[in-house]
């Protein structure tokens, strides 16, 4: 089986949440004879921090989950609340995060627009990070559970 995207056998379909009118349609890209499944999403076991740092030595790469974002601006780096730097210009705490499952690839059109749609419905504000492979939606601790009830809710499956 070729993976979404590498073959002339998808077309873009637009749709819609149902019982969601506050949702924006997306496109979906599927195969021909069989819609893409909406990807299972896997709450990470740690908490997390955003920060402000001014110096890239203090980045605890050894970690398995960092994020760093360098502009001209700032240095920003996601982690584990237990790994931040003791030196930060700013920092918060209570974060919670969740794995879009699976590589996603390139074609792929909404799937994480979808999923900050439904939490959007729900009031529930997103911190997102990506890397080559997927997607990370961080959202404060104690919309946790209410953004997995309204995922579940929208036919996504919590791992």
């Amino acid at each position: 089986m070729e993976r979404p995207g590498s073959s002339s056998f998808l077309r873009s379909q637009e749709i819609y949440m149902q019982d969601s009118p506050s949702v924006l349609p997306i496109q979906k890209t599927s195969y021909i004879d069989k819609p893409m499944q909406l990807p299972g999403l896997c709450v990470l076991p740690d908490a997390y921090s955003v920060c402000q740092i001014t110096d890239p030595a203090n980045i605890p790469f050894a970690d398995e989950f960092v994020f760093v974002g360098k502009t001209d601006e700032e240095i920003s780096l996601v982690c584990r609340t237990a790994s931040v730097p003791l030196r930060t210009i700013a920092r918060e705490d209570g974060w919670s995060a969740l794995r879009i499952q699976g590589v996603l690839d390139f074609a792929l059109v909404g799937i994480l627009a979808r999923i900050a749609s439904i939490l959007a419905a729900a009031s529930i504000s997103i911190f997102a990070v990506s890397t080559y492979n997927t997607d990370y939606i961080l959202l404060k601790t104690e919309s946790l559970q209410k953004a997995k009830e309204s995922l579940e809710a929208n036919g996504y499956e919590m791992m």
